[in-house]
């Protein structure tokens, strides 16, 4: 526990934020459970096939083999045999095409979303099962059960919570004498070093769209949490612009003129072995490819800080999250052995090891392993109170600033461009979710 109490820091920041979105909850979005427990009363038949959706073909190898301990326990407990099909599109499209099975009444059994940015809209159309009454919920640590509950309801199992800036080169930063920078002309002090160096200070990886749109959770959370705090309530209520945040291209366009020039040839897999090769002294990027860098060059060292946005120190803070969440859907047709497979992902005699081998944090009391050096540093970020939650961004506009910053990154857009077309796809997401 003692690690991760440093999250109880944004507990409150989180429950403020779920308690807005779980207001505006509607009879169907509170009655959202009906379908499932309705079926609870029907026999599991002996063979059953689950359809599984998770956006993380990174792990593909790691999630198939717990998978296929999960239906051998259950095998060996109940004498179903569970069979699977597990889908696991990139990044990129995985929100459109998780709409489209959900809409179209496709078969899903189990998915992962967002807990942050995705729960509050999935409940509210209804499509989250309540898991309140689950064993494992007793388990989670209590900063990370919030931001999956909605209404007092538990809708979905975290699987990462995270505290992440950007991974910076540990090895080059220790030769060259540097320290992450806590302003933006701190951060130029150590462009101009890398650069004298020979090496080139920054990873471009914008092939693959929401690499380019971590700059938005990254620059509008210490903005709304410092200069601009009234900026999502703004938004929200179509009164808002990202104009109103000043500076807001200034760290984008230091970045962009101190990084390679073929960003939209490299994706997130083929970043991660240029960033281990020690050619490039920072990428802002998340821990959440550490595997995949170590698998690259396993004695590469990186480490992890908070990314300066302005001269203002104070606007300098890690985002503190929890992203991916496994959710029933509410329409499964085998909803008990759909929330048993959930709950193995918390097994008490197997959780530890599927969590420590993709390099997830620990969540729940039943992990035992020690956190990695990269995840301790980012906490320390959250120990001092230099961190904020991550902020609840539609996710339809952190798709479009995907895009839209692949367009500036090129110079095929300006910043007006941006600007004009984050503002629409807030709009018409407000007009779609009132």
């Amino acid at each position: 526990m003692k690690k991760f109490l440093s999250l109880a820091l944004v507990v409150l920041m989180l429950t403020a934020l779920l308690t807005g979105c779980a207001s505006k909850t509607t009879e169907a979005a509170q009655n959202s459970t009906t379908a499932a427990e309705a079926t609870t009363t029907v026999a599991t038949p002996k063979d059953v096939k689950l359809n599984i959706f998770i956006p993380q073909p990174r792990f593909r190898e790691q999630y198939e083999g717990y998978l296929n301990q999960f239906t051998e326990k259950y095998k060996a407990d109940t004498g179903v045999t569970v069979t699977y099909e597990l889908e696991m599109p990139s990044a990129d499209t995985a929100a459109e095409i998780l709409k489209t099975r959900l809409t179209t009444g496709a078969d899903l059994d189990v998915f992962s979303l967002h807990a942050i940015n995705e729960i509050p809209s999935f409940y509210k159309a209804g499509y989250l099962t309540d898991l309140s009454d689950q064993p494992w919920v007793s388990t989670l640590y209590d900063s990370v059960k919030t931001a999956v509950t909605i209404d007092g309801k538990v809708v979905a199992l975290p699987l990462e919570s995270l505290t992440w800036g950007y991974l910076y080169n540990q090895t080059l930063f220790t030769e060259l004498n540097l320290k992450p920078a806590t302003t933006l002309t701190e951060m130029k002090a150590n462009v101009e070093a890398i650069k004298k160096a020979g090496k080139t200070p920054f990873l471009a990886s914008y092939n693959e769209s929401w690499i380019p749109q971590l700059f938005l959770p990254l620059i509008t959370g210490s903005m709304v949490n410092t200069t601009n705090k009234d900026f999502i309530t703004k938004m929200n209520a179509d009164q808002g612009s990202y104009a109103d945040l000043k500076g807001i291209f200034d760290v984008i366009d230091l970045v962009h003129t101190n990084a390679n020039t073929d960003g939209l040839e490299i994706g997130g897999t083929d970043g991660c072995a240029a960033f281990a090769t020690g050619d490039y002294g920072m990428w802002v990027q998340g821990p959440w490819f550490s595997s995949t860098i170590l698998e690259a060059n396993p004695d590469f060292k990186f480490g992890v800080a908070p990314l300066p946005i302005s001269d203002d120190a104070s606007q300098t803070l890690i985002n503190a999250s929890v992203s991916t969440s496994m959710a029933v859907c509410s329409t499964s047709k085998y909803p008990e052995v759909a929330k048993a497979l959930v709950a193995y992902f918390l097994d008490k005699d197997a959780s530890s090891a599927f969590f420590e081998s993709v390099q997830f944090n620990p969540l729940s009391s039943v992990h035992t392993f020690d956190t990695q050096p990269w995840i301790k540093e980012a906490n320390t970020y959250m120990e001092t109170g230099k961190a904020y939650v991550d902020p609840t961004i539609p996710q339809a506009v952190k798709d479009e600033s995907g895009k839209s910053l692949q367009a500036y990154y090129t110079k095929s857009a300006t910043q007006q461009d941006v600007i004009a077309a984050l503002d629409a796809a807030w709009k018409t997401f407000n007009s779609i979710n009132k």
